[in-house]
């Protein structure tokens, strides 16, 4: 074969090897994890403060009494922590579904109200394995070392002395976030339901990569935000 011949067909080999790299890096990169809200959507208002709540103007509930409510509340396996990173392609969500916690809830006394919760971080799953394995190694979540993460509330916002059955009330969460060993303040707006006999959570936080010792994974393929949303469903059960 000619030597110009040798290098046409090189070429061809390296572009062929170029494209097919771009496009498992491509399929990789895509986001698998759907989100899944536990607060069935509601029609939209605001509160005193102008944010945004669900409300259920349409709904007719039945009344929900404190005794219903008040008292030690344990998050159910239903639950899921999502984690969102937004690149310049899309928002990749990733999801872990091993989730432990409690929520003490007395209307009467918002102040003595705890609550606290910790996921498994080697649970943590976006439907891609290999990206997956390079999120919770040293580079990055450091999963061996520290497998677990912790949110203790240490406030809550005043909460509506009556509920109805299936309608969102809106209450802030802030307490402490700890990734790696590394503690920040967060606060979660949220929503809560009581419906048969079970709370609903739905809440989200915005918290960065630095946050907790972490770099932006930017790379000259993708560009990333360095802002991360936490967001919790949870079904709590008495």
């Amino acid at each position: 074969m000619k030597k110009k011949t040798w290098v046409w067909a090189a070429t061809g080999v390296v572009i062929a090897g170029a494209i097919t790299a771009f496009t498992l890096l491509n399929n990789s990169l895509g986001n698998n994890v759907e989100i899944e809200s536990v607060i069935p959507a509601q029609e939209q208002g605001t509160n005193n403060s102008g944010t945004a709540v669900a409300n259920a103007a349409a709904a007719t509930g039945a009344a929900v009494t404190a005794e219903q409510l008040n008292g030690a509340w344990s998050i159910a396996d239903t639950s899921k922590v999502y984690w969102s990173v937004t690149t310049s392609k899309e928002t990749v969500n990733f999801v872990n579904a091993s989730v432990q916690g409690t929520w003490n809830v007395n209307l009467d006394d918002t102040a003595s109200m705890t609550g606290e919760g910790s996921i498994e971080m080697s649970a943590l799953d976006s439907g891609e394995g290999q990206r997956d394995e390079h999120v919770k190694s040293a580079d990055f979540l450091s999963v061996e070392e520290f497998p677990q993460s912790t949110f203790k509330v240490s406030s809550f916002s005043e909460l509506p002395a009556e509920w109805t059955e299936g309608t969102a009330v809106p209450v802030q969460m802030t307490g402490t976030l700890t990734v790696k060993g590394i503690e920040k303040e967060v606060t979660f707006d949220s929503q809560a339901v009581y419906s048969g006999g079970q709370l609903m959570l739905s809440g989200t936080t915005t918290v960065t990569f630095a946050d907790f010792g972490m770099k932006n994974p930017h790379s000259i393929v993708l560009d990333t935000e360095n802002d991360l949303e936490v967001r919790l469903e949870l079904v709590l059960s008495k």
